[in-house]
């Protein structure tokens, strides 16, 4: 039968857990940063943020479609992933109002972190000194990486500036725990030395003192970051997404400037590099994007440990249609075709990416079952099996832009 479609304010995915603390809104960063004011002013106690560099680029999305994609792992579809062609007025203007909502959001310890380039680093670096104070101001990281172009006629630009700022003078911020061993990090000018124990260190006399420095100590990381790579284009944790960044970049901000259990909030998430390091890392998320495929990618990155919120419906109708026989304590759900006017999009069920059955109560959809194409499973099972609760059934489907289609489904008895 063909599923009734209908408009939801919000999806949960429940499980024996409970309802995640996490939250993933569709929208406008300046937009969403104000509506998240009302329930998180004074909460988050990490931001993140990587906006448009003002490329005047037009960036892309490589999508994966089907079974015999997600097996190859190459993408066939490309989507616009995000225009970056603002004036630097608009530009501006749009982060001025970011910023400041930020900063509301944000705990009177909290750090915020924002990820430039040459381009605008300092328009920037003047407006974050306006709304956060120049004595706020904490660090300019430098990440240097070996890719990116060639340049004749000046030297090539292969690196980011994260600009540092705290709320207040009071922030937490804990670097002993990014510490790592550096192998061959000491090979310097100091003389080496072997202990009793054969551990190597490094001595040398400053000032009337001896400095020790042993090989195997945890070393904390500068505030120029050459050892995080950008992602090779056959980088396991490439998504497809254009801009994406590497997981240990944001997990070293992660760890570094929050504590675990603690709100992280990225207004920009695109491929979902921040979210997926925030659940690793024990702490909750709040992420935002203007493209659909952002929230595809939040939901799989992070298995689906999200509240999503999409606040306007999706263009287009597809006809989706499904069957739902209820047995003893359970309803089995069994998605039989989609189709779409969209000339992009591939026929039939390889326009789907994932898809979830569960139930519809004022307004939210609480999903109980889900199944989601990935390497490891590129063919999804098309019949789910949901237990039985109040409220009106309903399944989601997901195509391969990251659209979502709420719909109602009719179920009889299993025969």
């Amino acid at each position: 039968m063909t599923v009734h479609l209908a408009q939801i304010d919000r999806e949960i995915r429940r499980a024996e857990e409970g309802i995640p603390q996490n939250e993933f809104h569709l929208g406008d960063a300046a937009d969403v940063a104000g509506r998240l004011r009302e329930s998180y002013e004074g909460k988050v106690n990490l931001v993140y943020l990587d906006p448009p560099f003002l490329t005047g680029k037009t960036f892309e999305a490589r999508v994966r479609v089907g079974a015999k994609e997600w097996k190859s792992g190459r993408g066939s579809l490309t989507l616009s992933a995000y225009h970056d062609s603002l004036t630097r007025e608009a530009y501006l203007e749009k982060m001025r109002a970011v910023l400041v909502n930020a900063r509301a959001l944000m705990a009177s310890d909290a750090l915020i972190f924002v990820h430039i380039d040459w381009r605008m680093h300092p328009y920037l670096r003047l407006l974050m000194d306006e709304i956060f104070g120049e004595s706020n101001f904490r660090n300019e990281i430098i990440w240097a990486y070996q890719s990116g172009g060639s340049a004749r006629r000046y030297f090539p630009r292969k690196h980011d500036v994260i600009l540092m700022y705290s709320k207040t003078k009071d922030y937490d911020f804990h670097i002993q725990d990014v510490a790592e061993v550096v192998p061959g990090g000491r090979e310097n000018h100091m003389k080496r030395h072997v202990d009793a124990d054969g551990r190597v260190y490094r001595s040398i006399r400053s000032g009337g003192r001896v400095y020790t420095y042993y090989d195997d100590d945890p070393v904390v990381p500068g505030d120029v970051w050459t050892d995080v790579n950008h992602l090779q284009q056959k980088d396991p944790q490439r998504t497809g997404y254009d801009t994406q960044k590497p997981l240990k970049l944001l997990e070293r901000i992660v760890r570094s400037s929050s504590r675990p259990g603690g709100l992280v909030m990225d207004l920009f998430v695109g491929s979902g590099t921040t979210a997926d390091a925030a659940v690793k890392n024990g702490r909750r998320f709040l992420a935002a994007d203007v493209n659909p495929l952002s929230m595809q990618l939040v939901r799989r990155r992070t298995d689906g440990a999200a509240t999503l919120y999409a606040h306007e419906p999706f263009d287009g109708a597809p006809e989706i249609r499904a069957r739902a026989e209820s047995g003893i304590g359970f309803t089995a759900v069994r998605l039989e075709g989609f189709s779409s006017d969209d000339p992009t999009l591939p026929e039939g069920m390889d326009a789907v990416d994932c898809w979830a059955a569960g139930y519809e109560r004022d307004g939210v959809f609480y999903s109980y079952a889900e199944e989601v194409r990935s390497r490891e499973k590129p063919a999804p099972a098309f019949e789910l099996a949901v237990p039985m609760y109040e409220g009106r059934l309903m399944l989601r489907v997901t195509d391969v832009k990251g659209r979502d289609y709420c719909g109602y489904v009719e179920s009889s008895a299993l025969s």
